[in-house]
């Protein structure tokens, strides 16, 4: 009897991790990866050649035990930073981070000096 719990037990935690939604590590990478022939999608949604191969360089590197940023780096260094779709800060592209930001406290500074102006005049 008690084997037999054991079977089920074990049964129905195998079943559990076939079916858990979480992503692989690798599926991860893929994701994060733009595809330089499609430049629309991810390596992971691409079907091109360029993509396939990059998948296997990418489970290579894998398999030598290098880590997601490791691997970040290594494609990044080859192909150049627009392959991440999420780019590490640097020198390079450092405006095209905060820009957004710039513009929008530029942006509410004017509102309100045009607030502040009107309501002097007032």
């Amino acid at each position: 009897m008690r084997l037999k719990i054991i079977y089920i037990i074990f049964f129905f935690n195998l079943n559990l991790s076939i079916y858990s939604n979480e992503p692989s590590f690798e599926s991860t990478i893929h994701k994060n990866l733009r595809c330089l022939v499609c430049q629309g999608q991810s390596i992971a949604d691409s079907n091109s050649d360029f993509a396939l191969t990059l998948k296997m360089v990418v489970k290579d590197l894998i398999e030598q035990g290098k880590t997601e940023d490791e691997i970040y780096n290594f494609l990044s260094d080859k192909y150049g930073d627009w392959i991440l779709y999420k780019p590490k800060l640097n020198v390079e592209n450092f405006l095209l981070w905060f820009l957004p930001y710039l513009i929008l406290l530029i942006g509410g500074l004017i509102i309100l000096y045009i607030i502040r102006k009107k309501g002097k005049k007032t």
